[in-house]
């Protein structure tokens, strides 16, 4: 017996394949384009810009790993709360590539500014905008050390700003969300509606990720665009607390990426009145229709994780606190042994036990209890008495598996989502550069 792994998970993803892109809205206020800056040599989109013609409010989450790249330094140090545009590059990730790298994205940001103010002196409305280079956010991703195209990604310049539309319909977004794939298989929307004060409030978003994912993000950039007005220190709030059970609640291969990014952007076109803090309760569906946006990007990066063929939810109950219940379900989640076993279809169970042990928490192993879906197969530190080698066999052949442990020492719970390691991980990753 299998399972649709779409139908599984508890928050649909509508945007798995075109024809389920029907939701996707536009948000006012943005134009979007994407254009092949032929960095691949083989012409497919790697150059994506989004803009707010009216500036934006937003906030980002970024890499923890030590070394960074260059777009994510130069957005730390732009001080700006209010920008005009991001651009996206895939290919290049502008890391350990030194001042070039840096000198690289001043050069781009001044000619991209000096495109886009062209472009709104065009307008026959009358209105006078200025943009400039520190309004303009960046991201990269790619290989690591490689020289940074700026001359290539300069020439196209031009043609991406008289590309961008305001309309955007299924086809934009999709085609915005393929530009900024690298391993990817396919590319990642998603959508959702809510209501803040008594308005109804849009929100897009695309990402990116396939493997080097892990804790504290991995190798994924995920954007989320929406109509509302919220100040950007409360998006950033807002988005850090969605992160920590989406983002950073996934595992492919336990490696952080030098590049990843969350941003959220807010045009700010639906007015909905003062917002006081974070915890105004005009916030509390807004915010809930976020942790459902990136709950289900974050899944569907696991489900695209390289070569993966299962996606599987660790989840650990009644911990003594909820970060001791994290620290053992990624233990689980992130050893090869036990990302192997799910690739073999072997429900070899002691693999999990030893994932709980290495974690360095202090258990009581006579109480704990692990289930495979609703298969008990361990309790009161032995075998359980009702396993079933022939229904765990069965079981595992479904494509989504999901195993519980319970301590039975308090009430901290956590739940992460990893996938199976293949042969088809290490043929991807052998061949990256190629």
């Amino acid at each position: 017996m299998t399972i649709n792994l779409k139908n599984f998970l508890k928050d649909k993803p509508k945007l798995s394949k075109m024809g389920e892109f029907q939701q996707l809205q536009e948000i006012d206020g943005l134009e979007i384009s994407a254009v092949s800056a032929d960095l691949y040599g083989s012409g497919r989109d790697d150059l994506c810009l989004f803009y707010f013609k009216d500036g934006a409010n937003y906030g980002a989450v970024y890499t923890n790993n030590s070394i960074c790249s260059e777009s994510i330094s130069w957005n730390k140090n732009i001080r700006k709360k209010f920008i005009k545009g991001l651009l996206v590059n895939t290919k290049n990730a502008n890391t350990f590539t030194g001042q070039q790298g840096k000198e690289g994205l001043d050069s781009i940001s001044k000619a991209l500014a000096k495109n886009l103010t062209l472009k709104e002196a065009q307008k026959k409305d009358g209105t006078k905008t200025v943009v400039k280079p520190n309004e303009i956010l960046f991201a990269s991703t790619g290989v690591i050390g490689e020289k940074f195209p700026t001359q290539q990604i300069k020439s196209y310049l031009p043609s991406l700003v008289e590309k961008l539309r305001e309309k955007q319909n299924k086809f934009v977004w999709f085609k915005a969300a393929s530009s900024i794939m690298t391993t990817d298989t396919r590319p990642k929307l998603a959508y959702e509606e809510c209501r803040l004060w008594n308005k109804d409030i849009r929100l897009c978003a695309i990402a990116k990720g396939s493997g080097m994912i892990a804790p504290n993000l991995g190798t994924m950039l995920a954007f989320v665009f929406t109509d509302a007005d919220i100040p950007s220190i409360y998006l950033k709030s807002l988005l850090k607390r969605a992160v920590s059970s989406s983002f950073n609640a996934i595992t492919v291969d336990s490696d952080t990426s030098t590049n990843d990014m969350v941003a959220i952007f807010s045009t700010n076109k639906v007015k909905t009145g003062k917002i006081y803090n974070v915890l105004d309760p005009k916030l509390k569906d807004f915010e809930a229709a976020l942790n459902r946006l990136l709950l289900n990007l974050a899944k569907q990066i696991v489900i695209d994780g390289e070569g993966a063929k299962k996606f599987v939810t660790v989840k650990v109950v009644n911990a003594r606190s909820q970060q001791m219940a994290k620290t053992i379900a990624f233990s689980i989640a992130n050893s090869p042994l036990f990302k192997t076993a799910m690739a073999g279809e072997d429900p070899n169970w002691g693999r999990v036990i030893m994932g709980i042990g290495k974690a360095g928490e202090k258990v009581s192993p006579e109480k704990i209890e692990i289930k495979f879906g609703d298969l008990k197969v361990a309790e009161k530190g032995k075998i359980a008495e009702e396993y079933s080698e022939e229904k765990l066999k069965e079981y595992m052949k479904w494509d989504s598996i999901e195993i519980e442990v319970n301590l039975k020492l308090g009430q901290g719970n956590f739940e992460c989502y990893t996938c199976d390691f293949t042969k088809d991980y290490i043929n991807i990753n052998t061949d990256y550069r190629n």
